[in-house]
């Protein structure tokens, strides 16, 4: 790109910057010399290539999606949290709230992500143990009891019952007076990711994709601020793949649910921007630098050019991140802390739009509250001390990152190629299921876990405290234990739940949906009424279950 070209480009996000909302802030070094909010190259200097960086909050958006960095908004710090029953995950939400949280993220336990209830015999032992146990809609409204929901945003990490669960928040933010038109936040629904590495799945594909496209079109229409689908890559990576893999395999997914879209006659610029991203921080910090900033591109491009995009919304790929946790080691745990303040720091220079921060306990237990303070603290001293939210893009035009970022996207369209290629018809689509049905993507994963752990096993990877430094004076920590009688009073409160429901309502809401899964009619009216009835979410399940199948994942040698 010449000089003329790159003064233009400056001139434009000069006229953008000063139109926009900027924070009254310091924005100042420790020494109080006033710095810019974006440099870029020299006035009068030709930069070849400068077109793939460009400047912030412009195609193809390398830099961050608005011209003021952070300096307009500051990422959302957003914990994921959830343990035991609803009463006490609600006791950890308002502590969380009262440090500084601007958001809430709920972690559910297994039965849950499962989509059985608590009283489930292939419950047992599990309840309450990796999250919060969410039976009906009367958990859902203790879990955010004190808390409202039309003022605050919430993510929701599940994905196979994602739907039931939806409703019943919705349910709870009804009995809250809450006007659910107006709800913001974010629903997982990635049912792909589940198939490709989590396995948490509940039917067979088609009507995993089914309750999905329902799930857009609803909140399309009816809850237009509420994102619908947040596309995975953080367990995919969780589960060993390079960073390469976890961003094409992520964004792939994405294209996926943008063909669903379309498929269902839906407007790419209305439901696009109710697609977000999650994405893993990991050790490697410049890669991982280079790696969000080549998803935006790559999705502005491919929203743009293939998928036909033309609002700017439609373009911009927004993402929540959280710090890695396969990272985190049961030896010398307070190393932990430094690990994940490194990685929160990649994903504040990688222009993360929200953030998670892993406790130094996580690897061995869920958190107790003095870790979970110590997580959210990195955040706030990130924010707050380290000048970080002065400049957009402080490494933009770096040579390292810039040469990274550019090796990461071709990497990543060398994937997409091959997912086309396996699905023999051109989509996106049809590779990601095929793929999914051949074991594509388990093995492709596995070799890269298991490259790497060969690397650590002979010395050439090292982790601080487990393959070298591994004299410590540190002793065991104090972890948080889920007592058993979280299960027992759960079960007690459900049986009492069943008993005192109008048993009737709840059978015909559950005869209303199985009719509605016969037809093609949109399936999130009918499962919110068996909610608002208190049917739960085993039962919701089941009799989708008894309809559609179990999905088994198929054998792989």
């Amino acid at each position: 790109m010449d000089a003329e070209q790159i003064a233009a480009g400056r001139a434009r996000w000069q006229e953008r910057y000063e139109k926009s909302r900027v924070r009254d802030a310091d924005f100042t070094t420790l020494s109080g010399e006033t710095v810019e909010p974006v440099y870029g190259p020299p006035e009068g200097i030709d930069y070849p290539g400068f077109e793939r960086i460009g400047w912030p909050g412009e195609f193809p958006y390398t830099r961050g999606l608005y011209p003021t960095g952070y300096r307009g908004r500051t990422w959302t710090i957003r914990q994921f949290a959830g343990f035991g029953n609803a009463q006490q995950t609600n006791e950890r939400y308002h502590l969380l709230l009262n440090s500084g949280t601007g958001g809430l993220s709920v972690a559910f336990d297994m039965p849950t992500l499962m989509g059985r209830d608590s009283d489930d015999p292939k419950s047992l032992g599990e309840v309450g143990h990796c999250g919060v146990a969410i039976d009906s809609a009367a958990d859902m409204e203790t879990l955010f009891k004190g808390i409202p929901l039309g003022d605050i945003t919430t993510s929701m990490t599940i994905s196979g019952p994602a739907v039931p669960v939806f409703c019943m928040y919705l349910v709870a933010a009804e009995r809250q007076g809450v006007d659910i038109h107006g709800l913001d936040g974010t629903l997982q629904t990635d049912i792909f990711k589940e198939y490709i590495a989590q396995k948490e799945w509940l039917f067979p594909p088609q009507p995993h994709l089914r309750l999905i496209g329902d799930l857009m079109e609803y909140c399309a229409a009816e809850i237009p601020k509420y994102k619908p689908l947040s596309v995975s890559g953080y367990h995919i990576r969780e589960a060993g793949a390079t960073a390469a893999q976890e961003l094409a395999y992520t964004l792939a997914d994405g294209f996926g649910y943008v063909e669903l879209g379309l498929s269902r006659g839906m407007d790419i610029n209305r439901f696009a921007p109710g697609l977000s991203f999650f994405f893993d921080a990991h050790l490697d910090f410049f890669e991982e630098i280079a790696k969000f900033r080549a998803a935006r591109r790559i999705w502005a491009r491919w929203l743009r050019d293939t998928y036909g995009a033309t609002s700017e919304k439609a373009l911009w790929l927004k993402f929540h991140t959280q710090t890695a946790g396969v990272s985190l080691t049961a030896q010398q745990p307070y190393n932990n802390v430094v690990r994940t303040a490194v990685e929160a720091l990649a994903a504040v220079l990688g222009g993360t739009n929200s953030l998670h921060t892993n406790a130094l306990d996580e690897t061995l237990a869920l958190p107790t509250d003095s870790s979970a303070e110590i997580a959210m603290r990195t955040q706030a001293v990130l924010m707050e001390e380290m000048g970080l939210t002065n400049v957009a893009d402080p490494l933009g035009g770096s040579w390292y990152v810039e040469a990274l970022t550019d090796q990461v996207e071709a990497e990543a369209e060398r994937i997409f190629a091959k997912i086309k290629e396996i699905g023999g018809d051109g989509t996106i689509t049809t590779g990601l299921l095929k793929g999914i049905e051949d074991g594509y993507f388990m093995a492709e994963i596995a070799e890269s876990a298991f490259v790497f752990q060969k690397a650590l096993e002979s010395g050439d990877k090292k982790i601080v405290g487990v393959n070298c430094h591994t004299e410590t004076i540190s002793h065991e920590l104090e972890i948080l234990r889920v007592s058993h009688e979280v299960e027992v009073e759960q079960k007690r409160l459900l049986a009492e739940r069943k008993a005192g429901r109008d048993h009737a309502r709840v059978d015909a809401a559950l005869a209303d949906l199985v009719a509605v899964a016969r037809t093609d009619g949109n399936m999130v009216p009918p499962m919110l009424e068996a909610c608002r009835a208190e049917a739960t979410l085993g039962e919701i399940c089941d009799v989708l279950r008894a309809e559609w199948g179990e999905y088994r994942e198929p054998a792989r040698f």
